[in-house]
């Protein structure tokens, strides 16, 4: 399409219509500071000082990303913002609207990363585009979904090896300790945030022994899971989604999950941390708002954040 003067983007919005300006041209959208605040339900200082510090710390380009411009009714020029402003604000803002857009955009990187897309280097900018643009926000989960992500990027190219929506099981480690359902409790009863709650890791049932000694299953005289890595991204997997303690089940799957890998020697290699903080609670989230029949998928994509630079099967 042409640019025009004219042209206008829409967005249905759940408190109705916002008109953007748009330029095809450069492949951008351009919306005002009142726009930005219609669309993510929050007050101009806290929009512009989230653009402000967008510009000073070099994330978006000011001058390319900003003009100066007439509108109707006005005879003072108004200051509009692009597409990458307007995505920046978002990931920052802490509104319930903005957190719908992060819902949106977050399930838009997984199915990138999940259905085994072929990335074209035309494709794989734009998701690195995306990438940096959500590493720099300021919500400890949201940014630890962007690096689970940029981690991956090295290993997308193995997505064209294998059949869409499958993942390459890596190779792992035997393990070199055992988890106990003792050892758990004693565990998870040592934890800070225990004391929060009367419920905290309370078991339902026998649940969580199951699958405990469910990690150490065998048939045929062979080990079901026979990789520290395959065991530890199940008691991750099995712990938030069977839903084993009355409270705290993704605090205590993530928690059990570091346990597990620091006693079998796989939590920090070469000095650095196998998985950093924010990208175990951005992966405990995937994992709990991952569907059923993703279950082997997720499993899989675990191990592979697990192994980076291990060579795969």
């Amino acid at each position: 399409m042409n640019s025009k003067a004219n042209d206008v983007v829409i967005y249905q919005g759940k408190n109705g219509e916002i008109k953007f300006g748009a330029d095809f041209g450069q492949e951008t959208i351009w919306a005002t500071q009142a726009q930005i605040v219609e669309l993510f339900g929050i007050d101009q200082s806290v929009v512009s000082r989230h653009i402000n510090n967008i510009f000073r710390s070099g994330e978006v380009d000011k001058k390319r990303n900003m003009q100066k411009m007439h509108i109707a009714n006005s005879d003072k020029l108004v200051s509009f913002y692009s597409l990458d402003i307007v995505l920046a604000v978002g990931y920052r803002a802490n509104s319930s609207t903005a957190i719908e857009f992060r819902k949106w955009a977050t399930d838009l990187i997984k199915q990138h990363l999940m259905k085994g897309y072929t990335i074209n280097q035309e494709r794989l900018d734009q998701l690195n585009k995306m990438l940096e643009i959500v590493s720099r926000s300021e919500i400890a989960e949201v940014s630890g979904v962007a690096q689970i992500v940029t981690n991956y990027l090295s290993a997308l190219n193995l997505l064209e090896q294998y059949d869409e929506e499958k993942l390459a099981e890596p190779k792992g480690q035997k393990p070199k300790w055992q988890l106990t359902h003792k050892l758990a409790r004693e565990f998870l009863e040592s934890l800070p945030f225990a004391k929060d709650s009367a419920n905290f890791a309370r078991e339902r049932g026998d649940g969580f022994q199951g699958i405990v000694a469910g990690l150490y299953q065998t048939f045929g005289g062979e080990e079901l899971y026979k990789t520290t890595e395959e065991k530890a991204a199940n008691l991750l997997y099995q712990v938030v989604k069977d839903h084993a303690f009355i409270d705290g089940n993704k605090r205590s799957a993530a928690a059990l999950f570091v346990y597990f890998l620091d006693q079998n020697g796989l939590l920090k290699r070469d000095g650095k941390l196998t998985v950093e903080p924010n990208a175990l609670a951005a992966m405990t989230l995937m994992v709990a708002l991952s569907q059923p029949a993703e279950k082997d998928t997720m499993i899989v994509l675990v191990m592979n954040l697990l192994n980076l630079d291990k060579e795969t099967k």
